[in-house]
């Protein structure tokens, strides 16, 4: 299984947006309607693998004061082969 490994802005909310959520009983972030900006994308072919780039990446000054975060997505499915040449 692939991975990719995400490192992205945190939204702020406002309290108003934090009240709402909690009053409606719905999120206050949804990655799939409203993902948050990324920053920097890196895959990875394994779990370990993909643990260490985290880990690595979570090293980052904006990641450690907490404006940013890192996330690892699993990706179903094994890599789309590369074909060489024209016209496959």
């Amino acid at each position: 299984m692939r991975f990719l490994i995400v490192r992205t802005d945190i939204r702020t909310a406002a309290d108003t947006e934090i009240a709402a959520a909690w009053a409606d009983g719905g999120r206050l972030r949804d990655e799939r309607t409203t993902p948050e900006p990324r920053r920097q994308v890196v895959h990875a072919e394994d779990r370990e693998a993909a643990l260490v780039l985290a880990r690595a990446l979570a090293t980052v000054g904006a990641v450690r004061c907490g404006r940013q975060r890192v996330k690892v997505l699993a990706v179903e499915g094994p890599a789309p082969p590369f074909h060489h040449g024209v016209g496959g």
